[in-house]
């Protein structure tokens, strides 16, 4: 054990933060991940109260309730566009008020910028997510009209689940929205997403490609020792688990490993992404981090420095132990007050999940490093926590049919990816048209250009924020 630790020293990095681009529909990734990367920063910037309707849909509905925003008009010109950023799967993060790379195309165009929280999510608290483009278009609207803003260009921005919401806000309220920059943005919905732990094994192996196979290794292993109860004690041991493993069903594994298998998911989804911002402070752990673990053979057997790496994750991030009890998750995913321990967002995510995009990061494609959670796990939660035991075609369906998926029909929209971000899998790597245009960034992660420039930065990621204010430029001046 001293060994271990020791080690594991040498692989301490930089500082972990991420602000609001976030996208974890897998249950036990949403809840580690999430947590790691919700951003603190609020200094100088105040809670603003947009009164809003409840149902947009039906006018004989007065009902009202309040949606949380943020307002910077630092770099703001009389005559400038309105910048728009869209709260996603979590608390709406007043720091990109502060930091991000919109503000500085603000600056040079003089925007105002907005930053409005979603109605799922946060201390906003209307639950119909099928109207968070409505509330987008009324606060847009209102706004416009006491700001004096009616005739200002609007440009709406986000990053992965908002992201989408971007572009679905320049498609559906064109009249609104005049263009729009979608990152990271998955725009066509799928129950089963195995291709995202493809990608998974193709970052691994981009970094080393014996990588991705020791990784595999270390994840057959345990597999195979889950079979047999009398490695539980070591297992527990191993992995630093909070109670003794208790394997009931086929649930019990599968949370477990896909807890253990969202360390790799979460640290490739965000791979040098996470900044380093003024008071924070942390470890960004990397893929590169990860795989000097992973092929540290001074460490054991691959299923030692898969222990390892689980044990690296809890040191970072302040964890005494993980709790992988699935009935223990169930039981928290199910309280329903808006004080519960999932009300931040775990809850409302996979609800979303289960009733209009899927995602399910699944084991069924034998191209990935991992096993043990097949897409009837992912299913069952949406049995297990909301009593949905329809299937789940028909809303994925309604959702492409809705928004047009791949084939999606406007104007003005940039998609900026990167290719080892897993989500491009569902994104837009390639124009659609000249004014639907891709902004594919190889060897950059989730969400990279939305974050301030840095001097580490590959120059790609450069020329790819460049590529992104011409653009504005351009659609900005039609």
């Amino acid at each position: 054990m001293a060994l271990v630790c020791n080690s594991l020293q040498k692989y301490a990095a930089f500082v972990v933060i991420v602000l609001a681009c976030v996208c974890f529909p897998c249950a036990a990734h949403y809840r580690s991940a999430h947590r790691r990367h919700e951003a603190r920063l609020r200094s100088g910037v105040e809670d603003q109260w947009f009164i809003q309707r409840l149902d947009h849909f039906n006018g004989a509905d007065t009902r009202l309730w309040k949606q949380r925003y943020f307002v910077n008009d630092t770099f703001y010109r009389a005559g400038g566009p309105v910048f728009l950023m869209i709260g996603g799967e979590g608390p709406a993060n007043p720091a990109w008020m502060q930091y991000g790379t919109w503000l500085l195309y603000a600056q040079k165009l003089g925007a105002l910028c907005l930053l409005l929280e979603h109605r799922f999510y946060g201390k906003s608290h209307p639950t119909d997510s099928r109207q968070a483009l409505a509330d987008l278009a009324h606060f847009r609207t209102v706004t416009a009209a006491k700001r004096g803003l009616t005739n200002s260009k609007w440009v709406a921005f986000g990053g992965s689940y908002p992201g989408s919401l971007a572009a679905w806000f320049r498609l559906k309220y064109p009249h609104l929205v005049h263009a729009s920059v979608a990152t990271s943005a998955p725009v066509h919905a799928t129950v089963n997403f195995p291709e995202y732990l493809e990608v998974v094994w193709r970052s691994l192996a981009a970094e080393n490609p014996e990588c991705p196979q020791i990784v595999k290794k270390a994840s057959d292993t345990l597999v195979d020792r889950l079979k047999d109860p009398k490695t539980y004690d070591n297992i527990t041991k191993d992995f630093r688990l909070c109670s003794t493993l208790q394997i009931q069903s086929k649930m019990d594994s599968a949370y477990l490993l896909e807890s253990l298998a969202g360390n790799f998911m979460d640290v490739v989804q965000y791979n040098e992404d996470n900044r380093a911002f003024e008071g924070a402070v942390g470890t960004n752990i990397t893929i590169k981090v990860l795989c000097s673990v992973m092929l540290d053979s001074s460490l054991g057997e691959p299923y030692d420095r898969y222990a390892a790496v689980a044990r690296l994750m809890q040191k970072t991030f302040s964890q005494s132990c993980i709790n992988t009890q699935y009935e223990s998750y169930i039981q928290d995913m199910s309280n329903t007050s808006w004080s519960g321990p999932e009300a931040g967002g775990g809850r409302q995510w996979v609800y979303q999940t289960c009733t209009e995009f899927g995602f399910y990061q699944s084991t069924d494609s034998p191209n990935q490093p991992f096993d043990g959670f097949p897409l009837p796990y992912h299913l069952q939660q949406c049995a297990d926590i909301y009593n949905l035991s329809s299937s789940l075609d028909g809303a994925i369906q309604q959702t492409n049919e809705e928004y047009g998926g791949y084939d999606i029909r406007t104007t003005r929209i940039v998609f900026p990816n990167g290719s080892i971000d897993p989500w491009h899998a569902l994104g837009v790597a390639k124009d659609i048209t000249s004014d639907l245009p891709a902004v594919f960034i190889k060897g950059t992660a989730h969400c990279a250009n939305m974050y301030p420039a840095r001097a580490e930065d590959l120059p790609q990621l450069g020329l790819a924020r460049d590529r992104i204010f011409i653009l504005l430029q351009k659609w900005l001046a039609e």
